[in-house]
């Protein structure tokens, strides 16, 4: 989906049977749930992490993922995506760079992710955290431009709007309209996607900020950090550790960010 499209894959959301309860009784309704599915990403044939995501958009997962983990350093390092249905599940197959592909078996780390789980796997602490890139970006945001963004917000998210039980991470210019939205499962994987979407739409990442529709952690500061852009709005909290990595990178960091209003917890020289 690019930027708020009105419909989304059917393969996204399934008809399942309930039973809605009230006070003067219950009535059997059939409801729409929202898929999550295993989705491997495999490297020149070797599969290097399984996150559980909802089976939309993957080829922009695949490649944010690719950027915000330092598998690749430029979206041109990958040759070829192929997404492949597969018993149980999905497997994204890249074909990446040799050099790159060596760095990576170098690395030897496989994650098994949980919904949302964006360290799963990792099997040491100095892997978790990892020295957070600096953002070099000068860009300056009005505060009317962020509300405006987070204004815009919901009606973007249309897995959401009819589903539920999903996340959103969106890309506004500087003047605040929102340019794209990805939705997932997990708040990870939406941000994954829509780093991936950036690099293949080709939009200038320095220029622009990312509103998440979940809390900041230090794993979104990060792969935010590492696509350049300099300012993150979250509609939930802060953590500790996002915050002290967000002033690291020379972010600005937006929690709290709700209609109308928003608490800034880093770079505030950012706002005009």
């Amino acid at each position: 989906m690019s930027g708020s499209s009105s419909n989304f894959p059917e393969t996204v959301a399934r008809e399942i049977e309930a039973v809605q309860v009230k006070t003067h009784g219950k009535i059997h309704v059939v409801e729409r749930a929202a898929e999550e599915v295993p989705v491997a990403l495999v490297y020149n044939g070797l599969s290097h992490a399984v996150m559980m995501a909802t089976p939309a958009d993957l080829e922009d997962f695949a490649l944010g993922f690719s950027l915000t983990e330092a598998i690749v350093t430029s979206a041109s390092e990958i040759y070829d995506t192929e997404v492949i249905p597969v018993s149980g599940g999905i497997e994204v197959r890249l074909t990446i760079a040799a050099e790159r592909f060596a760095a990576l078996r170098h690395r030897q780390r496989t994650l098994a992710g949980r919904t949302g789980c964006g360290l799963c796997g990792v099997d040491s602490i100095a892997e978790a955290l990892r020295p957070v890139p600096t953002v070099s970006s000068t860009q300056r945001f009005d505060q009317a431009a962020i509300l405006r963004a987070i204004s815009e917000f919901p009606a973007t998210q249309v897995i959401n709007a009819e589903l539920g039980a999903v996340h959103a991470a969106a890309f506004a210019n500087a003047d605040g309209k929102i340019r794209l939205t990805r939705e997932d499962v997990g708040r990870h994987n939406a941000l994954d996607k829509l780093i991936g979407a950036l690099a293949r739409e080709k939009l200038d990442a320095a220029r622009g900020f990312i509103v998440v529709s979940s809390r900041c952690s230090y794993e979104m500061v990060h792969k935010t950090a590492a696509a350049g852009v300099p300012l993150i709005a979250a509609v939930s909290a802060p953590t500790g550790l996002a915050i002290d990595w967000a002033y690291r990178a020379g972010m600005t960091l937006l929690a709290f960010a709700r209609e109308g209003r928003f608490t800034i917890y880093a770079g505030a020289n950012r706002l005009i």
